[in-house]
């Protein structure tokens, strides 16, 4: 082999690696956003009784996005964050089976594309871990969910959802000082457009928490 035909062969090689991961073309990016969209304005702005049947729905809409792209970790993602937060708005017990289809799902995307929307498989699948009962009921655990969260902030340190959902593991694991640097971190995280509904949301949920960690403070 050549020496030029060695180093286009290196070349064609790294290409593949840059783009092994699935590219959401325009008309994806924006049902993505339709589906980011529609959650805040289910998490945020619905009554709390008719959430569920509204994320039922989406939950069916966030499915045909991954049948119709099952190499997109944007999709499983988000299917997986659906699902989820389904499974918080109807309790019960259907709830533990829906948050056991959320963290496979979420799992599928980490083995797609860890780094996707900024490690948000990590951030999800950690506050599952966070929020779930533990062993023998479910598959809770405090230390796994810690782990995840070192994950995504490694990958989006500056990210509000992971900074906030940090923030709320420690204060779960009684640590409120570390938790407070961290949820104040968060208020400073830069908007993201097109997600101004899910932004104040989130801003709301870091306000709340931090007057919790500041009771324990004083």
């Amino acid at each position: 082999m050549t020496k030029r035909v060695y180093l286009l062969a290196i070349s064609l090689f790294i290409l593949c690696l840059q783009t092994s991961a699935w590219a959401l073309d325009p008309a994806d990016s924006q049902r993505l956003l339709d589906i980011q969209q529609r959650w805040a304005q289910i998490q945020y702005q619905t009554a709390e009784k008719q959430r569920a049947e509204a994320f039922e729905k989406l939950a069916a809409q966030a499915k045909s996005f991954t049948q119709d792209r099952p190499q997109a970790a944007e999709a499983w993602i988000w299917q997986g964050i659906v699902i989820s937060s389904w499974a918080g708005a109807e309790g019960g017990l259907g709830a533990l089976g829906k948050a056991k289809e959320s963290k496979l799902l979420l799992e599928k995307a980490l083995q797609l594309d860890p780094t996707a929307l900024q490690g948000s498989a990590y951030t999800s699948l950690a506050a599952l871990y966070d929020r779930v009962p533990g062993w023998p009921i479910g598959f809770g655990d405090a230390d796994k969910a810690g782990q995840l969260l070192k994950q995504a902030l490694q990958i989006n340190p500056q990210g509000i959802d992971s900074l906030y959902f940090w923030g709320d593991h420690l204060y779960r694991e009684s640590q409120y000082s570390e938790a407070r640097k961290a949820l104040l971190k968060a208020k400073q995280a830069a908007p993201r457009p097109g997600r101004e509904v899910a932004d104040a949301g989130r801003q709301q949920e870091i306000d709340a928490l931090l007057m919790q960690v500041q009771h324990k403070l004083d």
